[in-house]
């Protein structure tokens, strides 16, 4: 699924907030058919969305518990 189709499904579906969310880092995950969506919940609808199929979805939270990012 490209990132053009994934948004609209991505809107369908009920965002869950992690529930290691502080004030400042806040993010919001959403899973849909064939796609994962991450947003900023401060920002909610209006937050831009990273849109990850699922073997990408499991690669980036891999990197993130790995600190890869840190």
């Amino acid at each position: 699924m490209d990132r053009e189709s994934a948004l609209p499904a991505l809107t369908r579906t009920t965002w869950r907030k992690s529930t290691r969310s502080t004030e400042n880092a806040c993010i919001e995950v959403a899973s849909a058919t064939d796609v994962v969506g991450v947003r900023d919940s401060k920002l909610g609808v209006a937050s831009p969305v990273l849109a990850f199929d699922g073997s990408s979805f499991g690669a980036f939270i891999d990197a993130i518990k790995a600190r890869r990012f840190d």
